[in-house]
């Protein structure tokens, strides 16, 4: 993987990985009983590099996307998490070139909107960024949400009434990580109108338009987020987003999750090579 990577000091397992076949067959008694269904090593590995080298991509190589590749990717968007199992999602595979010109051009318009809410230095930081391979991008992908897919009553949404908007946010991301893992970049439009895009493909009225997704190949996945390497913004400390037993319950250092979530060592038997803290 590209990147920087450190080592440092390693403590033992507290069990030895199950094999594939045992893992899979939940063939353990005893105390590791609650290891059963884990998965073994080489498969937590690889779903943790595609979480940690996943990134926003802006830069994109013009060469195509196997079918094959882009059709797993999709199925494995489609097999999201959704509340009720409402599968609120639809998945628009733009190939036109000349509706991707129409798209960039209210990207365009947009991006000056955005750019006069910052003033001076801040202003400037945000123009020099690229924000989109609308063109640039052999496919791009409109993921929608249809609310109510299966008829007005649906479990689970009696008191939340967005759930369908979260769950089809689930299948966005399970785009980015399958996608990572098939060696393709995914870059998230955000700076784009809903009501731009609904004409622009044609999309039912109550259907929303969710997620503007420019899809390729890349020459490289940077080792950090692109916005982090600008100095936009920097990652926040996992420790100062736990809160336990309530909003004001904010742990100390003491605490045995926080001791745990600030030790590296956590991960030396699955990532032996690198600190993902440092991602």
């Amino acid at each position: 993987m590209p990147g920087a990577t450190r080592k440092r000091p390693t403590r033992p397992s507290s069990a030895p990985a199950l094999s594939p076949v045992t893992a899979r067959r939940g063939l353990v008694k005893g105390a590791g009983a609650r290891r059963t269904h884990e998965f073994p090593v080489g498969l937590k590995r690889g779903l943790y590099e595609a979480i940690f080298h996943r990134r926003d991509i802006r830069e994109f190589l013009s060469g195509p996307i196997p079918e094959a590749t882009l059709a797993r990717v999709l199925i494995a968007a489609h097999h999201a998490a959704s509340v009720g199992f409402t599968q609120p999602w639809d998945f628009i595979v733009i190939r036109d070139r000349r509706r991707r010109q129409r798209v960039k051009q209210v990207f365009e318009a947009e991006r000056a909107k955005n750019a006069a809410k910052f003033t001076g230095a801040r202003r400037e930081k945000f123009l020099s960024l690229k924000l989109e391979g609308i063109l640039d991008a052999p496919i791009n992908l409109l993921v929608t949400c249809t609310p109510g897919r299966f008829g007005k009553s649906v479990l689970g949404k009696v008191s939340i009434r967005e759930v369908e908007i979260y769950s089809a946010c689930l299948a966005v991301e399970n785009i980015w990580l399958a996608a990572r893992a098939e060696g393709l970049g995914v870059g998230w439009v955000s700076i784009l109108r809903n009501d731009a895009l609904a004409e622009i493909f044609a999309i039912p009225s109550g259907v929303i338009p969710l997620a503007y997704l420019c899809v390729g190949y890349v020459k490289e996945f940077p080792s950090r987020p692109l916005l982090a390497s600008a100095g936009w913004a920097e990652r926040l400390p996992p420790r100062e987003l736990i809160h336990l037993d309530s909003w004001t319950g904010a742990p100390d250092r003491a605490d045995p999750l926080v001791r745990e979530i600030e030790d590296p060592r956590i991960w030396s038997q699955i990532l032996p090579d690198e600190v993902p803290s440092e991602r």
